[in-house]
């Protein structure tokens, strides 16, 4: 029995992730949406998932004491970071005047610098809607989900990791940025899977099969 522990710091759509894994995993997967540290480390899967402000998440993991939690279970269990929780695994983000991440996955988050597009139309910030995903990488996480499958955005911000190395898929808006990161038994979006239909469910149906080896 896989026991999914989706992180609750108040700041999330916790409950369309937490139906979503329900409904891949059937009668094998009991999902839990806590903020108990025990609860937290003793999960076999973690889902960090977050919408909002990256400095009201970190505030408030560190209020909860989870932001340790969060690194120790990052560093021996499959963990699935979704939108502000891919942001806050990076080191620095730009959004409110600057703010410190966790620094699991070293580089920055930055604001969209939005010119226009090549067809001379001006694409809004937050980058909202559906976007093509490009694979860059072979990823258990990416089983059975074609090459630029079609994922849910909501974002104003997104990650540029230090290496390169991590980058496991990029979208165009207009430029080029890394839409899914991965590192060691860490995986993680910028789109919402929970609102991405069938890609998105495939994507977490492949993330309770993942035993964190790439």
């Amino acid at each position: 029995m896989r026991r999914v522990a989706v992180i609750d710091y108040g700041m999330g759509n916790l409950r369309s992730v937490s139906k979503a894994l329900e409904a891949v995993g059937g009668n094998d997967v009991v999902v839990e949406v806590t903020s108990d540290p025990a609860k937290i480390l003793a999960a076999s899967h973690i889902v960090f998932p977050g919408v909002g402000a990256i400095r009201d998440c970190i505030a408030e993991l560190k209020r909860l004491q989870l932001d340790d939690v969060i690194r120790e279970a990052a560093a021996s269990k499959p963990m699935l970071g979704i939108c502000l929780g891919m942001q806050a695994l990076l080191s620095h983000s730009e959004e409110n005047d600057g703010t410190e991440g966790l620094n699991i996955i070293s580089g920055n988050v930055r604001h969209f610098d939005i010119k226009l597009a090549d067809n001379g139309e001006h694409l809004k910030v937050p980058h909202m809607g559906w976007n093509e995903v490009h694979q860059t990488s072979i990823h258990p996480l990416w089983h059975n989900i074609e090459q630029d499958s079609r994922f849910y955005f909501v974002h104003s911000y997104f990650v540029d990791p230090d290496d390169e190395a991590v980058i496991a898929a990029i979208t165009a808006y207009p430029d080029n940025f890394s839409s899914a990161v991965h590192k060691d038994n860490i995986f993680a979006v910028q789109f919402h899977p929970e609102k991405s239909q069938h890609v998105g469910l495939q994507l977490l149906e492949n993330f309770l099969n993942w035993d964190g080896q790439s």
